[in-house]
């Protein structure tokens, strides 16, 4: 058998004789988990989100134990590239409103702040137009829409129905977005008109002021976009509604939300309301 292995028999004698230790077992068990959850999030996760993945799973194990057995067994999340942050063209006529948010990106409940922004992904059949409507109180994204123009009827007033529909209004709402022709036209104005909602929007050329949605959209392009090239529009709008509904809304640990998920969050925002 020694010699079928290519193994010397002294080598065999020593396995024998030192079997695995039960630190190694439980070294292997867990490097299987990591991998199972880095696997699960497709590649996605890093270390924090891992551990807290794993905690919540019954494991007992801290952040930088998972990080020292990843790079150990070169475990990698796949967001590397920089994002470039794209600024809104805001040269229209259109009426530009205030910052009333001005950086104040804590919501006490539900539908009391949103925030949105358009963004595009490249395919090989063109650009593909996404617009998201985000409640800063869960991080979660209660609207979206897809398209292929940059029309207000298929990008912003497109998410906003899906927002309200997703989530009505009971109360007064701050939304902002950044002044571009989509949020200043007549057309989505005219949305608002009858509602409780004011509406706000960042200075000119200042991404900070609408970092929320900036940020979902580096999150978003890190995490998927920039790790596949998109044949065909129709293969993007599948991927995008994959990464928004199947895995940001109600599988992606949210730092901000003390690494509970949107869905997690806001039962936990409902919860404190019925008890309340």
């Amino acid at each position: 058998m020694c010699q079928v292995l290519k193994v010397s028999t002294s080598g065999y004698y020593y396995w024998l004789q030192h079997p695995v230790s039960l630190r190694e077992r439980k070294e292997q068990e867990l490097v299987e988990q990591i991998k199972q959850v880095h696997e699960q999030s497709k590649c996605r996760y890093g270390s924090p989100r891992i551990a807290m993945e794993l905690k919540e799973r019954g494991i007992n194990v801290s952040r930088p134990r998972v990080a020292r057995v990843m790079q150990k067994h070169h475990i990698q999340s796949i967001v590397r590239k920089k994002y470039r942050v794209q600024t809104t063209d805001s040269s229209h006529a259109y009426t530009v409103a205030e910052n009333y948010l001005n950086r104040d990106f804590h919501a006490a409940g539900p539908a009391e702040k949103w925030v949105s922004e358009l963004t595009y992904i490249r395919t090989g059949e063109g650009w593909l137009y996404l617009t998201v409507v985000l409640d800063l109180a869960d991080r979660k994204v209660v609207g979206w829409a897809l398209s292929e123009t940059m029309d207000a009827e298929a990008t912003t007033v497109a998410a906003w129905r899906m927002a309200i529909r997703n989530r009505p209004l009971f109360h007064s709402l701050l939304f902002h977005s950044d002044r571009g022709v989509q949020y200043a036209c007549g057309a989505f104005r005219e949305q608002l008109e009858g509602m409780p909602v004011l509406q706000s929007m960042s200075r000119k050329g200042n991404c900070w002021d609408n970092a929320v949605a900036e940020s979902f959209f580096k999150t978003m392009k890190t995490e998927m976009v920039y790790h596949h090239k998109f044949a065909t529009i129709a293969e993007a709008k599948l991927a995008v509604f994959e990464y928004i509904e199947g895995f940001y809304n109600r599988k992606r640990r949210h730092s901000a939300l003390g690494y509970l998920t949107p869905c997690q969050y806001e039962s936990l925002l409902y919860n404190q309301a019925v008890a309340a």
